[in-house]
């Protein structure tokens, strides 16, 4: 069942022993706990692995400004950007040297189709990613709602199981990746 960030705050403090949460505006100190620290929590732990369901490709335009860093071209990042996985200049988007900077993406190629991890919306969360985020947001919201550093460390070993898990599961759902060009493997042609 996909839930929305108010939704999954309410899960995290139940998981702490608080009271759930039904708005970020409901005066309460758990309420603008979880507002200032959803956003961050939750693009932490997207960033932190390349999610399929949060990995998209993009051909990125070619920025009018002049290039920093000695690079030919600069382009321009989408605004749900969150981490480039790789860069190229076709489909498979891989093998071209880029460097992110200030915002943009610097390269000596004249075309970049960039795959990357994107801002996803709670709804596209599937089960697993949302029990890893529950259990991040609990970890979280535990000192400041608690005061008790014990209970943070196990929190923390749990969210950090879940996230192991999580990727487990996620890495399953594509087809494991050759080797496209290695120079030990060419010899033995």
């Amino acid at each position: 069942m996909a839930f929305n960030d108010i939704g999954l705050c309410a899960r995290a403090l139940i998981r702490l022993g608080a009271q759930p949460i039904t708005s970020f505006d409901d005066g309460s100190a758990e309420a603008e706990i979880c507002g200032a620290l959803y956003p961050q929590s939750r693009d932490a732990l997207l960033s932190a692995y390349g999610w399929g369901f949060a990995t998209a490709q993009i051909e990125l335009a070619q920025l009018a400004e002049t290039p920093i860093g000695g690079h030919k071209y600069a382009y321009g990042l989408p605004n749900d950007f969150l981490r480039a996985l790789s860069a190229g200049s076709d489909v498979l988007s891989h093998g071209i040297d880029y460097r992110i900077m200030r915002g943009n993406l610097y390269s000596n190629s004249e075309k970049i189709i960039l795959t990357y991890v994107y801002r996803a919306d709670e709804h596209e969360f599937p089960p697993f990613f949302e029990t890893a985020l529950i259990m991040r947001l609990a970890a979280e919201l535990c000192i400041p709602l608690t005061e008790n550093t014990s209970r943070f460390d196990v929190m923390m070993r749990i969210a950090e199981t879940e996230f192991s898990k999580a990727r487990q599961i996620d890495a399953q759902q594509d087809k494991p990746q050759r080797l496209r060009s290695f120079p030990l493997t060419d010899v033995r042609e």
